[in-house]
């Protein structure tokens, strides 16, 4: 099969028979399967889907809401394409992106190929703005360089999808986590339409939910592999100062002050202990991580491609 589309649902009723049918005029020269996955709608879009499903759907269904970045890692983990593709329920992803998308991907040999929603169809105060911060920041401290990281329209070959073990809120960081496998990620201008029916299920709430998990980001990026290369420094650095101040005082009292109640042997003594707790959990974290990799065989690193050259012939005179 060529092609997975994942699409997750929350109360899209009203949205189902066109998404269909959108989808069904974009793809209909390539064999593809749609995965729908409903995150505990109240409203009747699970029915919707049953009435209208032909051999090319497949409907997941919650027991309960369990998030949208928990629902796409369910039709992720049910897809069976050569390629995955993402977008959401609401219509405002056009699936007529797709082939160009695909044929992107294919013909650069891209990993990963985003969209960008250039003319996006949203509000600018609750929408566009904490939107375009959102992505400024998380930009500038993955080094991950793409202009619109809340664009769920994306094309993925399969491995890379499956790899990333998407939990949480972390659908947001998705180029960050498939960059985390040494995916190649390029972003190309995508169609964006206004909702029509439903309401949205973003809002400013999420905000601290994205400054929250971008932390988590970062030390994935940075220290995930190498715990110890954080926490280590930090515990130097604050172990090493608060020895200095304690020798300090040291040299007070045996010169004769009285350094007894002190504030800055409070201090000295809170730093040395922070620091070796530093120091431990440090430690701890790196045990943990070779845990887990060695208890689930996992490796350290991702293969690419593997060529092994032909054996070169003898030409004899």
């Amino acid at each position: 099969m060529k092609l997975s589309l994942v699409i997750t649902l929350m109360n899209e009723e009203d949205n189902i028979a066109p998404l269909l049918e959108s989808i069904s005029a974009a793809l209909h020269s390539y064999s593809y399967e749609v995965i729908l996955v409903d995150d505990g709608s109240t409203d009747h879009t699970v029915k919707r889907i049953k009435e209208l499903a032909d051999e090319h759907v497949k409907l997941v269904v919650f027991q309960k809401n369990f998030g949208q970045t928990t629902a796409m890692q369910a039709g992720i983990d049910h897809a069976q394409g050569e390629f995955i593709v993402t977008l959401d329920g609401d219509l405002q992803n056009d699936p007529s992106d797709i082939p160009m998308m695909l044929d992107l991907l294919e013909r650069e040999n891209w990993d990963v190929v985003a969209g960008n929603r250039k003319n996006r169809k949203d509000g600018m105060f609750l929408r566009k703005v904490p939107s375009k911060i959102a992505n400024s920041m998380i930009r500038n401290l993955t080094d991950v360089h793409i202009q619109d990281y809340g664009c769920t329209l994306r094309v993925y070959r399969s491995h890379i999808a499956k790899g990333m073990e998407l939990y949480g809120e972390l659908h947001r960081f998705i180029p960050v986590l498939a960059k985390l496998q040494g995916a190649s990620i390029t972003q190309v201008d995508v169609k964006h339409h206004p909702r029509i029916h439903g309401e949205s299920k973003y809002g400013l709430s999420r905000t601290f939910k994205v400054l929250s998990d971008l932390i988590l980001m970062i030390f994935m990026q940075k220290y995930f592999r190498r715990p110890i290369h954080l926490f280590g420094p930090i515990g130097l650095i604050t172990f090493g100062v608060g020895v200095l101040i304690n020798l300090y005082l040291l040299g007070l009292k045996i010169f004769g002050y009285d350094i007894w109640g002190r504030p800055l042997l409070l201090l000295g003594v809170t730093l040395v202990l922070a620091g070796i707790q530093f120091l431990v959990f440090g430690l701890i974290a790196e045990l943990m991580l070779r845990i887990y990799y060695q208890s689930q065989n996992k490796k350290t690193y991702t293969v690419k491609e593997v060529f092994i050259g032909k054996a070169q012939r003898e030409v004899s005179a």
